[in-house]
């Protein structure tokens, strides 16, 4: 292909706009890729506090642990297949914000530091996928 034909086809590609809608698509893979791996931590972070305070306290955590560690495990799968823009990405992403909204629903039923910072970061990251799984 000669160079003129190459340049008009470029232009081409940005006049239709396909280039502007690839470049919003990579910023939201990346936002939500970036979201998940803040929820993992934050997820772990509470699996953590909450195991303390099942030993100090005797209190019945097992609801929130499992879901933080449910969720923290979607987030990681999520994350890789985010950044890669895997053919699954999109079903992932909304698996993903799903398990965030639950999680963050279990963990704002408690009265503690950690799972009031996960519940806010689990909304947080299920927005970044929902939107993400709009544009994929």
């Amino acid at each position: 292909m000669d160079r003129r034909k190459m340049f008009g086809a470029a232009a081409g590609v940005v006049g239709s706009g396909l280039l502007t809608r690839s470049i919003l698509a990579d910023d939201t893979c990346e936002s939500c890729g970036s979201e998940c791996g803040d929820c993992r931590n934050s997820c772990l972070a509470c699996v953590t506090a909450c195991l303390e305070e099942m030993n100090a306290d005797g209190k019945d955590l097992q609801e929130c642990i499992r879901l933080c560690l449910d969720c923290a495990d979607i987030c990681a799968a999520n994350a890789s297949i985010a950044v890669r823009k895997g053919p699954l990405a999109r079903i992932i992403a909304l698996a993903c914000a799903k398990a965030c909204e639950t999680c963050a629903d279990e963990c704002a039923k408690h009265d503690d530091a950690a799972c009031k910072a996960c519940a806010e970061e689990c909304r947080r990251c299920a927005k970044a996928c929902r939107e993400a799984a709009k544009r994929k």
